[in-house]
């Protein structure tokens, strides 16, 4: 489970740093008058959508803490 959860989060991870990169490779691209692809969303969707995939992977984050320090707690309290 745990590693699968850790895949999942490099995974997003990942996705939210391509998806940066690109919405600034197109905004330089835009600056001088090309585009990287006609169908690619503007820069603001593409960085709404960075935004939402790395709060998915903090929230995923924090819940692991939560799990880990909650059984570590336990431990210490018997």
């Amino acid at each position: 489970m745990r590693t699968t959860e850790t895949v999942i989060r490099r995974a997003f991870f990942y996705v939210a740093l391509a998806v940066a990169a690109l919405a600034v490779f197109q905004k330089i691209a835009g600056l001088f008058g090309y585009t990287l692809w006609r169908l690619l969303p503007e820069q603001s969707r593409l960085i709404e959508i960075t935004a939402i995939a790395l709060l998915f992977n903090i929230a995923m984050q924090l819940h692991q803490i939560r799990l880990l320090s909650g059984s570590k707690s336990a431990e210490g309290q018997k």
